[in-house]
């Protein structure tokens, strides 16, 4: 139990981010969280080894190093403008962050479009004179949202696809998850625009295309782009041919990431900026997650609740609720035998999938991708969200979302 009492310390710590004159950034509290776990022997250090999933740390510094790229040479500002230059207000460019990087987080992962897409946003604001919290809360929703629709959009989907025995993963997706993913991408301006009506301006964007820093580098990152779309054509060819070969998504990350690591004459600059506090983060969290784990709260609470796990309404709440403390990808390493066990249907198999990822949007722990998105817009520009500025809108949205993503699937 002691566990779960630094978890809960820990969420309080991260809600108010502060102590006396002291600041703390999220992952300096989830770091003293898993430290305490190991000096009071809640895990041992082996344990806490093993509890880190590489994969995924890998995964983010590939990125991490794509994105430091694209942006320092200036090729993501370039390709900004040819996105967003559409976008004739505010409105506009609110629905088209969400639609644009909305679609793309369900083929390119929700994590790989945090971290491309802070920087991002980050410049909208300043060049647009927009309210850089809106953007960034519209990024961290798309991103969530986005994902939810396709196997491949964030790394819970893909556990469900793979290990669910699901024949079919991307048609049945599509059909269960597409049309009720727009819907809630609508919702999602909406939601926003009613929180941040105040931050809302009717003066015409004026887009001006960003000159290239650095021709190299962005060479380089343009060819990292183009392996990353590759890689990811191959990993869907891969998982719907059937074929027996287990293509990580790491794979992806880490040689898009070796144009830039091997012919780069800025590799140690790029190296350096890479966002090593968020790699921190997700290694204490991994630590933490995998005591409160050991400690069998989680798993006594399932039981003791005496639930149809099958039930669609309850497959909902329970994955949005049990993903604040454990995260989604625990959750559903979880909650996916119990429900193979219990024979559950393909539509309950994508229900698990919506739920456990749309809980990204109630609070900031609900899912990395809002972490990602945090950290780098500190470092970067010295903007943040709260722990309440995210909750006093993702929570009216979560229930939103829900309510779409439930009444769609008890429709069809």
């Amino acid at each position: 139990m002691i566990s779960v009492v630094i978890l809960l310390i820990v969420f309080t710590l991260i809600a108010i981010r502060q102590v006396g004159r002291i600041k703390l950034e999220i992952w300096q509290v989830m770091t003293l969280g898993a430290i305490v776990c190991l000096l009071t022997g809640q895990i041992s250090p082996v344990d806490a080894i093993r509890s880190v999933n590489l994969d995924v740390i890998l995964f983010l510094f590939g990125m991490f190093v794509v994105g430091v790229g694209l942006e320092e040479s200036g090729y993501l500002s370039h390709i900004s403008y040819k996105i967003f230059k559409q976008a004739k207000n505010q409105d506009q460019l609110l629905l088209v962050i969400l639609f644009v990087i909305g679609f793309a987080s369900a083929f390119l992962m929700n994590d790989t479009l945090a971290i491309i897409g802070t920087p991002v946003v980050i410049h909208l604001s300043k060049k647009h004179d927009t309210s850089p919290k809106l953007l960034l809360l519209t990024l961290a929703f798309a991103v969530t949202i986005g994902s939810v629709m396709s196997p491949i959009g964030n790394p819970q989907n893909l556990l469900i696809a793979l290990e669910g025995n699901i024949n079919n993963p991307f048609v049945l997706f599509f059909e269960y998850l597409l049309i009720p993913t727009v819907i809630n991408l609508l919702i999602a301006y909406f939601v926003l625009k009613l929180f941040y009506k105040d931050n809302f301006h009717n003066n015409s964007l004026n887009h001006s295309e960003e000159p290239i820093k650095n021709r190299n580098l962005a060479k380089l990152s343009k060819t990292s782009l183009i392996l990353i779309l590759f890689m990811v054509i191959l990993k869907i060819s891969i998982v719907t041919s059937g074929i027996n070969f287990d293509f990580r998504l790491t794979y992806i990350a880490l040689v898009a990431s070796m144009p830039i690591l091997v012919l780069a004459k800025e590799r140690l600059q790029v190296i350096k900026n890479v966002d090593w506090k968020t790699l921190i983060f997700f290694i204490s969290m991994f630590i933490l997650m995998q005591s409160v784990w050991n400690s069998g709260f989680i798993q006594g609470l399932i039981n003791n609740m005496d639930i149809n796990i099958t039930n669609l309404l309850m497959i909902f709440i329970v994955s949005i609720v049990l993903s604040q403390f454990i995260s989604n990808v625990p959750l559903v390493a979880l909650y996916l035998p119990m429900l193979i066990d219990a024979g559950a249907t393909s539509k309950e198999m994508v229900a698990l999938a919506a739920g456990s990822t749309i809980a990204g949007n109630l609070f900031i722990l609900g899912a990395a991708s809002n972490v990602i998105i945090i950290q780098n817009a500190e470092k970067k520009s010295n903007e943040t969200i709260t722990f309440k500025e995210f909750a006093k809108v993702g929570i009216p949205l979560t229930i939103l979302n829900t309510i779409v993503y439930y009444v769609y699937l008890l429709l069809v």
